[in-house]
């Protein structure tokens, strides 16, 4: 009885370790089989509803500024990522085209952008500061062309809390597959 007791604890104790060093602790897998996409996004974010909006947009539950979403748009077909620039080139013209809105007094700056390759594909990481009338933001992005697409994975939070979901942010945008 006592070496049973003892071999159940040594097994649970073991999984449970295996868990604790595992790269994506805390993150669920979104796939989207049907737009050819995937991405992991912390536990505890829920899918909201939008229309006219990005494909798809999860929000952190308890802190609801904190969200990812995915936009697609069309590139004109043939086009490569490296067609469309550089990352800081495209960087900057997402910045004007998706963050900047002259209404709503939002300014963004690109703070870095690096080009990464995965899977034979091509993606731009993206970081910028996002000033609104009430908040200073933190983004970070994930940029790809496929298939005629365009497809950008978009992860926010407010600057107080950047330093707090820096890293699990990292990991949501390099996880990010075009397919």
């Amino acid at each position: 009885m006592l070496k049973r007791i003892a071999a159940l604890l040594l097994v649970v104790l073991s999984l449970t370790l295996t868990g604790c060093v595992s790269q994506v602790t805390g993150l669920k897998s979104h796939i989207d089989t049907g737009d050819g996409y995937q991405f992991l996004y912390p536990n505890g974010w829920l899918p909201i509803a939008v229309s006219n909006g990005p494909d798809v947009v999860f929000r952190d539950l308890i802190q609801q500024t904190e969200n990812v979403s995915v936009v697609i748009s069309p590139v004109a077909k043939g086009k490569t990522l490296a067609d469309l620039g550089t990352p800081t080139e495209v960087g900057y013209k997402l910045s004007k085209n998706s963050l900047v809105s002259t209404d709503s007094g939002r300014e963004a700056e690109l703070i870095s952008a690096e080009a990464r390759e995965s899977r034979s594909k091509s993606y731009y990481i993206l970081e910028y500061a996002v000033k609104l009338p009430n908040q200073e933001r933190h983004n970070l992005a994930s940029v790809a062309v496929s298939r005629g697409k365009l497809f950008t994975l978009n992860v926010s939070t407010t600057e107080e809390r950047w330093p707090k979901v820096k890293e699990a942010f990292e990991k949501v945008v390099k996880s990010f597959s075009v397919y």
